[in-house]
């Protein structure tokens, strides 16, 4: 982990990496997006989670797909789906205050929204400790794993590729990353899809626990 010391811009994925999937959190989510597919397309959940599912794999995202063969809203998608009761998820005080102890630039990239970030850091109790949110409208609804968007947060936050770090739960989210010169950590995800390209040549790291990974990287830097 030497070659980390030297690290400025540290780039963190939201769902299922700044907070656990164990959580269910996103579980939420998904159901929400068959609800608003059901609704719009008026089918029932079963065929609503079928389009949903073959949207996502075929365009990054469900959103991507239902702009492009239906021609929703993206704005009222997004409201919809992440309009979830998270009062529940506690605050994450070791993740703070190894986040804390980060001195350089902090960013979140999401294939979400602004509001739906601003919503999980403030539950977490870290919304205040980020330079800046990276998400699907900053994007122009692109989402990762397209390479677009990784050169947009690049030219959007004046990041040094060499000098970032990128953490994902999705392994192949981070093929891109790596092609444009940065450091690739994935955080493990038992679901197929994110776990299907853990063993590809683009990742650097592999970890189990984003607050222990960050507190290594706090030690090195120390030393």
């Amino acid at each position: 982990m030497k070659n980390l010391k030297n690290i400025e811009f540290f780039i963190f994925d939201l769902d299922n990496t700044l907070y656990s999937g164990q959580t269910k959190v996103f579980e939420m989510i998904d159901k929400r997006m068959s609800a608003y597919i059901s609704k719009k397309l008026n089918v029932d959940l079963i065929k609503a989670k079928e389009i949903q599912k073959k949207y996502f794999y075929e365009s990054g995202t469900t959103l991507s797909g239902l702009m492009k063969h239906n021609n929703i809203d993206p704005y009222e998608f997004l409201n919809f789906i992440h309009d979830i009761d998270i009062s529940w998820l506690s605050k994450d005080l070791l993740l703070r205050e190894e986040l804390i102890k980060i001195k350089e630039k902090k960013y979140i990239f999401t294939n979400g929204s602004h509001s739906h970030a601003n919503n999980i850091t403030k539950q977490l109790g870290i919304e205040d400790l980020f330079d800046g949110i990276f998400d699907i409208t900053d994007a122009d609804f692109i989402p990762k794993p397209s390479i677009e968007p990784y050169k947009k947060i690049i030219k959007k936050f004046n990041l040094d590729p060499k000098k970032t770090i990128l953490i994902e739960d999705i392994a192949h989210n981070l093929k891109q990353a790596k092609s444009l010169g940065m450091k690739t950590v994935w955080l493990e995800n038992s679901e197929t899809f994110a776990s299907k390209d853990k063993d590809r040549p683009y990742i650097d790291y592999k970890i189990k626990n984003l607050s222990s990974f960050l507190q290594k990287i706090n030690i090195l830097k120390a030393a």
